[in-house]
């Protein structure tokens, strides 16, 4: 009965794939759109902001913490689980914190959409990733609320062993290491072709 349950959530899971196959096809296409556009005229290099070195660390340990949030709910550790969890969802949040504070570097750097298209790149690429950082945080949101809901032992214990539950938490998990994942790639092909800004000013 439980593996009929989780087959029939099986479009929930090609849906995440598709998704991410689309974020991929989408930054696949801007990054090419970038080196094209770079070797045009109007083009001057900036340097990222020292601070997205930061929110990179950032979000990296948010991929740290929401592991460990997965192996407490495997093992049963319910308030190991809720504290990782809520841990991930602060960095989460703290990584979009972070990423407005280097836009406000660039803002103030003179740095526009209109006047280098090379800013004008690096707001789009990390603004449509905040998006999706944004999504992922909605569902960590979710997840996290469901668990508050759920204090007692016995109510975690039979939340835990629920297939559609866990295919969820899956699903969310896989979801929030690929955009980890593909910020560190595009700000690895960013800083290599841009360098970074060590003065952190407010």
């Amino acid at each position: 009965m439980s593996n009929f349950v989780t087959k029939r959530r099986e479009p929930f899971r090609f849906m995440v794939w598709l998704g991410i196959a689309s974020s991929v096809m989408i930054f696949t296409m801007l990054l090419v759109a970038y080196v094209i556009r770079r070797t045009g005229s109007g083009w001057a290099d900036i340097k990222l902001p020292g601070v997205f070195l930061v929110s990179t660390l950032v979000i990296l340990l948010s991929s740290f913490t929401l592991h460990n949030a997965i192996q407490a709910f495997r093992h049963e550790r319910f308030n190991n689980y809720r504290t990782n969890l809520g841990t991930t969802l602060v960095l989460g949040t703290l990584f979009m914190l972070l990423q407005a504070w280097g836009w406000r570097q660039m803002i103030r750097s003179g740095i526009t959409l209109e006047h280098n298209p090379a800013g004008g790149f690096i707001y789009i690429i990390s603004g449509i990733h905040l998006l999706h950082i944004l999504v992922g945080l909605i569902f960590l949101g979710i997840m996290l609320v469901e668990a508050l809901r759920r204090r007692p032992y016995v109510d975690s214990f039979v939340y835990s062993v629920n297939p559609p539950n866990r295919l969820k938490i899956r699903l969310i998990t896989l979801y929030w290491h690929f955009v980890d994942i593909l910020w560190i790639g595009l700000f690895i092909f960013l800083l290599v072709h841009h360098g970074l800004d060590l003065h952190l000013s407010f």
